[in-house]
């Protein structure tokens, strides 16, 4: 009995530390990620104890804290998801009544179309369950004119993180058109290879069929992801492609397009090197 006493104690005290964590995690997120604040253990006889903050157990706004609506994104923290603009159908006016300063153009086939503007560095955070970013939105800008992608990442080895590793690909040659893909990535044991292996052979001679040749690094030591275009730009993301929820039901909006998607929280870092 005195040693079930000690563990109940030492069980106790490391459960607390824990709640204390989430508590502090509920009273920031807009969301119910961390609602559920409540730990505890069985004792020998079979009954839930629950472990309390002794700060917080009686503070209310601590246990039952106001949710405030999520932070809209704005045009300047969000991925522009604009349709692309269409080309005018117009005669060109004389050269003298267009105002090159303001209004940037180019002559084919006797058309006047605007310049698409130039790709900005963007640093802007993806909050849980928000939508509109799907791998098109995000590297949209950014793709064109990068022949050579490399992708560090230590997880692309599990079926879904394949997938989306897949996807972006798809991405990258109807946006990008790349000669060549770079995926550097690490693996826990030779099983988990060998499978891994296998996948990311088969999409690499799908790649092929549109001239694009993927080679695959392993590196054990990989922590950080980051993927780099061979036209300068990088892109940090804190999650890698892995960015959505899990669908509750491969047959409801979102499972396939993206965009539909709700996503986890991470951050988004897009610069020019």
């Amino acid at each position: 009995m005195i040693l079930a006493a000690a563990i109940e104690k030492y069980l106790a005290y490391t459960i607390e530390g824990r709640r204390r964590v989430k508590e502090q995690l509920n009273k920031r997120k807009p969301d119910d990620e961390f609602a559920d604040i409540n730990l505890g253990y069985f004792d020998p006889g079979g009954n839930l104890i629950i472990v309390f903050c002794p700060e917080s157990r009686n503070a209310a706004a601590t246990q039952t804290p106001t949710r405030t609506p999520a932070l809209q994104d704005d045009q300047a923290t969000r991925p522009d998801i604009s349709p692309p603009v269409v080309a005018i159908k117009t005669p060109l006016p004389p050269v003298s009544s267009i105002d090159e300063a303001k209004m940037p153009i180019t002559e084919s086939d006797g058309i006047i179309m605007e310049a698409q503007p130039a790709a900005k560095e963007r640093h802007y955070r993806i909050h849980y369950g928000a939508t509109g970013y799907s791998y098109e939105s995000i590297f949209r800008d950014f793709l064109p004119g990068a022949e050579e992608i490399v992708i560090e990442d230590p997880y692309i080895r599990q079926q879904h993180q394949i997938i989306n590793f897949l996807r972006f690909c798809e991405t990258a040659i109807r946006i990008g058109k790349p000669k060549k893909i770079t995926l550097v990535t690490r693996f826990e044991n030779q099983l988990e290879k060998d499978e891994a292996m296998g996948k990311l052979f088969t999409i690499a001679d799908s790649l092929k069929q549109f001239d694009v040749v993927l080679e695959i690094k392993e590196n054990s030591a990989l922590h950080d992801r980051e993927i780099r275009l061979s036209n300068g730009w990088k892109i940090k993301i804190g999650r890698g492609f892995d960015i959505y929820q899990r669908p509750d039901d491969w047959l409801q909006i979102g499972a396939n397009d993206l965009d539909l998607r709700p996503c986890l929280e991470t951050m988004v870092d897009i610069f020019n090197v």
